[in-house]
């Protein structure tokens, strides 16, 4: 199924080609929902402003990115705290800041079209499905554009809203890795309940010993590398701190009285969990102070704590758009990100495969590939669905830039970013942990 989805974005997008080609490339396509193939066709828009940013850091291009209209003058343009802008060292880091502001930008005016949208029958529903080529031509110009904006306070503005952004989706990004975990469980436990293979058994242990090792490993390695044996105290208790939080999350996940009420929880959802939150602890002790984290300022790229991120990043921004949130889902806020399971994505592509005449014309290959199943309301929230990428978009920004503060001479000492990132690390598992406890603290309520 998976791999049928990932074509719909292909279908749609080949499907506006007039072309004999495209036109075969269309014929080749499955048929799918409108809600998945639109999730994804943005989803597609946003990894292309990532690699076009990553672009921007490579080192052969920094030369001549300092010929852009934004570098040509900074230098004598003074930063709030008499530091000066030096695109010499800075200038990968400022083209991302304005090729992720365009395109945010551009999602927040998505989220303004769409707001009260119920139903495709609303005439906003095509400005949300299609105009594709102008969606494109609107984003370029806007990247283009973006590159003639004055350096003057722009970086040092832009980065606090970054902050706040990609806190923002920080969250958002700890609700999809949960529901994610709660799902990868729960659908191997069933099928090894099924099937009673011991295949299946073997997996789940497997994969729980590969998370925890790895989040163990990580542990040890921050101690190595982000402390000292004299000074760094906030650093180890940062890390100590974060240790103790993801064994007490172990030891709940397996009580007796959250086995009762959720017998398919277990320590495969708590090493994820726990493999998540060594990374939030990793990536704010890149940001702690200069002594500490054994980085010193250079020229503007992104190191492998920053290539892990963006991994995480595009697997949670194409897991939202291809996951429908089912009557599992162990987080509420999780049915706002997702569409809705039935409405849109795999639920409307099987009631077109099995209901009888639309079944056979999916067959025939002569109905659309990608078929409207939002006539009598919206699988998900589109206004939603825009903020949650112009969210992510802010996130990319400040991952590509690791976090970089413009006072700072390309230090990634950032304590800002550094308290964003670890006040993160324990909401994630504040979240797990209610996941667990919710359904045996308030036995009257439906949780599943």
């Amino acid at each position: 199924m998976g791999a049928v989805l990932g074509l719909c974005s292909a279908a749609q997008l080949a499907c506006c080609c007039g072309s004999a080609a495209c036109s075969l490339c269309c014929s080749a396509c499955p048929s799918c929902a409108n809600s998945t193939s639109t999730r994804l066709m943005y989803a597609v828009m946003l990894l292309l402003v990532m690699i076009a940013a990553c672009i921007t850091l490579a080192p052969g291009l920094q030369n001549e990115l300092k010929k852009v209209p934004f570098c040509e003058n900074s230098t004598s343009v003074p930063i709030p705290g008499d530091l000066k802008v030096d695109c010499n060292n800075a200038v990968g880091y400022l083209a991302v800041y304005r090729i992720c502001f365009a395109a945010c930008l551009f999602f927040v005016l998505m989220a303004l079209i769409t707001i009260g949208v119920k139903s495709s029958k609303d005439p906003r529903a095509g400005i949300q499905n299609g105009f594709w080529g102008i969606k494109y031509l609107l984003v370029i110009g806007g990247i283009i554009g973006a590159f003639f904006i004055p350096e003057g306070q722009f970086a040092s503005t832009w980065m606090v809203f970054g902050m706040i952004g990609g806190f923002c989706f920080i969250v958002i990004q700890l609700i999809l890795i949960i529901d994610f975990a709660h799902t990868w469980a729960e659908t191997w436990v069933s099928n090894y309940e099924e099937s009673q293979s011991r295949g299946w058994y073997a997996a789940l242990l497997c994969a729980m010993l590969t998370c925890f090792a790895l989040a163990l490993t990580g542990v040890v390695l921050l101690y190595v590398f982000y402390t000292k044996s004299s000074g760094c105290d906030l650093s180890k208790f940062f890390i100590s701190f974060n240790l103790i939080l993801v064994l007490i999350a172990s030891g709940i996940s397996i009580l007796p009285s959250v086995q009762e009420r959720q017998p398919r929880s277990g320590l495969l959802q708590s090493s994820v969990v726990s493999l998540y939150v060594i990374y939030l602890t990793w990536s704010a002790l890149t940001n702690a102070s200069a002594a500490c984290n054994g980085i010193t300022g250079g020229q503007s790229s992104f190191d492998k704590q920053s290539i892990i991120g963006l991994v995480i990043w595009a697997c949670s921004v194409l897991y939202s758009s291809i996951r429908t949130a089912s009557s599992s889902s162990k987080i509420t806020m999780s049915e706002h990100i997702l569409a809705k399971e039935g409405s849109g994505g795999q639920g409307g592509l099987i009631a077109n495969e099995e209901g009888g005449d639309g079944g056979e014309a999916g067959r025939s290959g002569d109905e659309p590939k990608v078929f409207d199943n939002e006539g009598e309301g919206v699988a998900y929230s589109w206004t939603f669905f825009h903020v949650v990428f112009a969210l992510a978009t802010l996130y990319i920004m400040m991952t590509l830039t690791n976090w970089y503060n413009p006072r700072s001479e390309l230090s990634k000492e950032n304590m800002a970013s550094m308290w964003i990132k670890i006040t993160s690390s324990w909401l994630c598992v504040g979240l797990y942990i209610w996941t667990l406890v919710a359904p045996a603290l308030f036995p009257n309520r439906e949780f599943n």
